[in-house]
């Protein structure tokens, strides 16, 4: 059975350049082996961001007044992964596999009452194993301030307000993707066992970190001001740090997920292993009363009574 799946991840301003290159194919090159650059104009844009993310939420801001205070640590945007697996494409084929897609655009849009305007973009990937959709939207809460006026706000905070937000995500996506039609389970929220660690990999934010780190062309500041190239040195070293950390535990997740699968395997053939030798070890004990059957003419029933007791005696 295939699963409905969606995921979330939150972004700061300085995470926008490198995820809006990721999500529209801007990059020349990618260490993700499994984009297949061919096949990238089959993607396709449900929404369609005409400008980089930075510039559409200062938009947004100019033209709604959203309110919010954002600083450098501000989760300014959010990207929910919407996806299945491959299977499941398979079989319901091209046009079902685009329903699929809008109608999650469509939970998006309407979930915790965000509003159409405030996705940024939504992208569905095709040319990657497994097709999934990036959809890239501004936190927006409906809320009032301390006069009682009623604002729109970006606070990402609020919008996952509570511990169960995730789990009530997974719940309401799940209600409103299978009332649209389509045969799924539930997503799990604690497990991925479901996405292969390549996919995962993929479609999340191990890729984005890692070609940030890769890829982004940092252009050399046109000034004659020390003070100002120190500070801006000391800037982008600290953000590199930050990208090297964020990766760092990205790959130890990674590593371990793998050494746990090489180990479940290992078991598995262990466990194979012995079931063989105990079939072998079962008919080589019943040809065994068997010929003490035939040699002595000896009841095979009493013989076998026999042996149990001894066997019995000799655990006592």
């Amino acid at each position: 059975m295939s699963y409905a799946i969606i995921r979330n991840e939150n972004y700061k301003k300085d995470n926008l350049p490198g995820l809006y290159k990721h999500n529209e194919r801007k990059n020349t090159n990618y260490s993700n082996k499994d984009i297949n650059k061919n096949n990238s104009i089959n993607n396709y844009s449900i929404k369609k961001c005409n400008t980089t993310y930075t510039n559409a939420i200062k938009k947004l801001q100019e033209e709604n007044d959203l309110k919010g205070r954002i600083i450098k640590t501000t989760n300014i945007a959010c990207e929910f992964i919407i996806t299945s697996d491959k299977e499941f494409f398979e079989t319901i084929g091209e046009e079902e596999t685009k329903k699929y897609f809008k109608t999650a655009y469509d939970f998006v849009a309407n979930y915790k009452n965000l509003g159409e305007k405030y996705i940024l973009s939504a992208k569905v990937h095709m040319d990657e194993t497994t097709p999934h959709m990036h959809i890239v939207f501004v936190p927006v809460v409906h809320t009032k301030d301390k006069n009682g006026k009623e604002i729109n706000k970006i606070a990402c905070s609020e919008y996952w307000k509570g511990k169960d937000s995730y789990r009530e995500l997974q719940d309401n996506f799940y209600s409103y993707i299978t009332k649209a039609g389509f045969d799924l389970e539930r997503g799990k929220t604690k497990e991925n066992k479901h996405i292969p660690i390549e996919t995962l990999k993929q479609i999340t934010n191990y890729e984005n970190i890692k070609y940030e780190i890769t890829q982004e062309e940092i252009k050399p500041l046109e000034t004659k001001n020390e003070a100002l190239i120190i500070r801006q040195n000391q800037e982008l070293v600290q953000y590199t740090n930050r990208l090297k950390l964020q990766l760092t535990k990205a790959y130890k997740a990674i590593n371990k997920l793998q050494e746990l699968q090489a180990e479940n395997m290992k078991l598995k053939q262990e466990n194979n292993t012995l079931k063989q030798e105990n079939y072998k070890l079962k008919d080589y004990i019943s040809k065994t009363f068997e010929v003490v059957k035939h040699l002595f003419d000896f009841p095979i029933d009493r013989f076998k009574r026999i042996v149990n007791n001894f066997v019995k005696n000799m655990e006592k």
